[in-house]
């Protein structure tokens, strides 16, 4: 392609964009005057200057138009203030205001969103993933905990999981089944739910199905980041980090909202060309994982101390190598199974794996452990990372996203001086931190408040507009099952 032809659409885009920029401010105008059975693409033509066949060109129905809008006014709201009009004049001297109150870490990580009344509103959320039981990973446990309290909290959640599929397991990860077909069963779950809002989890089949749906009907959704999915395959198969982010760009633009973990991972995702990121914290239960108590036997007392203990998938992209290199005293323990397990276990003949381990087992673990090392590069969060600070277990970790959000001036862990350097210093130094203080840390972490996030972030059908499109749907249904007379 030419320069000449590339600025030209550039320009076609931008002239686009503006268009339906315009549009969507007078729908917002004529939504404040007037009832939305009122709401005529005539007249909302008319107000921005541009033909109606245009409005309809991009807003085919009024379903399309008034999600676009909800969409669109959210993304507004959430613009940072630099972008917003500076005041012609500056505002006079305020009194000096009060000190605000003390946030917990896990408060700082973030600037709190809007209150939402969605919050305590009952809704029904459709959540669709590729990733769930007997999964076990971070990601599954966020998201089935986040299950359990949305119910909790008085919402009616619809879960789209691969175990309601045919699966296939997915190449080079036997232990991870990816759902085949899942399109329309996946339009007819939609169709029976008549969701209010709709996240998608991650950018599998069921997600890909979820997202086609969702841009073909004009619903809104969210989408959620929990893998760093161009290192992972990247760290699997011969392709560049472009091509991941290629397509996780096309995946999430659709998205209203792109739901991260950390501010780290935020500005990772910004770099690379990503938009509408808002903030989903995390939680850890405090109950199952917790310190071991007096009485309580060490599970280790067979083994030379101080024990380092990893907890994860023993994969490639783990980067679990980095830990097991390490000249360390006393003994390294892997708790997990994965693709690389038994390489790994025949490479580092002095270090124990374990193989995978649940509930009380797990607690035992990480609580009876000296030191928790987490070597990942390619983690977004490391929801391990607060397990094992609940059960009063120092971190050690590489300075990447999730460990460089969490254990800066925590006292619950140490980092690396670098992504390559200094895992062992950093080690040694956690060795030295008091486990209770590593344990309060912890205790700042709290599920609900990780639920309420996510409900501040998802995007509901505008009222009454969803309850019509679902009626009409179902009217459409019906008329296409009606047989044919002679």
């Amino acid at each position: 392609m030419s320069d000449d032809s590339q600025t030209a659409g550039d320009a076609r885009d931008r002239q686009k964009a503006a268009t339906r920029d315009q549009i969507l401010r007078v729908v917002g105008a004529r939504l404040e005057s007037g009832p939305l059975d009122e709401l005529s693409f005539a007249d909302i033509a008319k107000d921005a200057g541009v033909g109606e066949r245009t409005v309809y060109r991009h807003f085919p129905t009024r379903e399309a138009l008034l999600g676009a809008y909800f969409a669109w006014a959210q993304a507004q709201a959430t613009l940072p203030l630099v972008q917003q009009p500076q005041a012609q004049s500056p505002a006079p001297p305020q009194p000096a205001a009060a000190p605000p109150p003390a946030r917990s870490p896990a408060q700082r990580m973030w600037q709190p969103a809007a209150p939402s009344e969605d919050v305590q509103r009952p809704m029904r959320i459709l959540l669709a993933t590729d990733a769930w039981e007997p999964q076990v990973n971070g990601v599954v446990r966020t998201l089935t905990r986040v299950v359990r309290e949305l119910r909790d909290l008085g919402h009616e959640v619809e879960v789209i999981s691969p175990d309601q599929f045919k699966t296939l397991p997915l190449p080079t990860y036997p232990e991870i089944k990816v759902a085949i077909g899942a399109y329309e069963p996946v339009q007819e779950r939609f169709k029976a739910f008549e969701p209010e809002a709709i996240h998608i989890a991650t950018e599998g089949p069921i997600g890909l199905a979820a997202r086609r749906i969702c841009v073909e009907w004009k619903l809104p959704f969210t989408t959620s980041y929990h893998t760093r999915f161009p290192e992972y395959v990247s760290a699997r198969l011969p392709l560049p980090l472009s091509v991941g982010y290629t397509y996780m760009r096309w995946f999430h633009r659709p998205s209203g909202r792109l739901m991260v973990a950390t501010p780290t991972m935020r500005d990772e995702l910004t770099r690379h060309g990503f938009r509408n990121i808002s903030s989903w914290s995390r939680g850890v239960d405090t109950e199952m994982f917790r310190p071991r108590a007096e009485g309580e036997p060490d599970i280790f007392a067979h083994l030379p101390k101080p024990i380092f203990l990893y907890v994860g998938r023993v994969a490639v992209e783990k980067n679990i190598e980095a830990f097991l290199g390490l000249d360390l005293p006393g003994t390294k323990v892997v708790v997990g199974d994965g693709p690389q397990k038994d390489e790994l276990t025949e490479r580092y003949r002095t270090a124990v794996f374990t193989g995978s381990k649940f509930g009380e087992e797990l607690s035992a673990h990480f609580a009876c452990a000296d030191v928790f090392v987490f070597p990942s590069l390619t983690d977004t969060f490391g929801l391990v990372i607060l397990e094992a600070m609940a059960s009063g277990t120092p971190v050690a970790a590489y300075p990447a996203p999730g460990p460089i959000d969490i254990i800066p001036d925590s006292g619950a862990g140490a980092l690396a001086a670098s992504a390559t350097e200094g895992l062992k210093e950093a080690c040694m130094e956690a060795l030295a931190l008091d486990r209770k203080a590593v344990r309060a840390f912890a205790e700042t972490f709290s599920w609900t408040a990780c639920a309420e996030d996510f409900v501040r972030n998802l995007q509901p059908y505008p009222e009454p507009e969803k309850t019509r499109f679902w009626r009409r749907l179902r009217r459409l249904a019906r008329v296409r099952r009606r047989p044919k007379t002679a």
